[in-house]
């Protein structure tokens, strides 16, 4: 019973670690609702939607309008912020636009429609890059901490290392489960 016991946990944690490591790709509607790119109500309502959402490589924007009325222009930051549409990166017209997000960095997008940029409608999307989907940095847990626990299992500190977030999950579960084990 004992192991059973000690396994429940560990495998609550290595769940809770694959689910962070595979998360699915997913595709946001702009702003929320369809149609989804035109004037907005105001001129930063494109901006404060966006950045209550995590976007994450991989992901997709939709933005839906009247193709024969507006567009959807990716621009460059100055482009963007002085509200230049003469020189697009991209430029889609299909009225049901799906911009996959497949890189980390900002993304611009503005109208093509005359003055609708002016008016706001215009869009800055901060993707995250691919360690920032991880569990990231933490600390390993002080010698203080350690010593309160019957127990004495000292987990080696994760190295400096710059082979990437896969390896950095893989130390921090292992020192998690091995903290884990130490507490049951």
């Amino acid at each position: 019973m004992a192991t059973l016991k000690a396994l429940i946990p560990c495998l609550a944690l290595l769940l809770f670690v694959s689910m962070i490591s595979f998360s699915e790709a997913r595709e946001f509607e702009v702003g929320g609702k369809k149609p989804s790119w035109e004037l907005p109500s105001s001129p930063d309502a494109f901006n404060k939607w966006a950045q209550r959402n995590r976007f994450q490589i991989g992901d997709t924007v939709v933005l839906t309008y009247d193709a024969k009325s507006d567009s959807v222009l990716e621009v460059t930051e100055k482009n963007y912020q002085t509200c230049n549409v003469s020189n697009p990166i991209r430029s889609y017209t299909d009225g049901n636009t799906k911009i996959t997000l497949d890189r980390s960095g900002p993304f611009f997008f503005v109208s093509g429609a005359e003055d609708h940029c002016q008016k706001g409608q215009k869009l800055e999307i901060l993707v995250l890059s691919a360690k920032h989907r991880s569990l990231g940095h933490s600390p390993a847990p002080s010698p203080s901490e350690t010593h309160h626990h019957h127990h004495h299992h000292h987990a080696p500190a994760p190295a400096p290392s710059n082979a990437g977030s896969g390896l950095r999950v893989g130390l921090m579960s292992g020192a998690a489960v091995v903290a884990v084990l130490a507490l049951v």
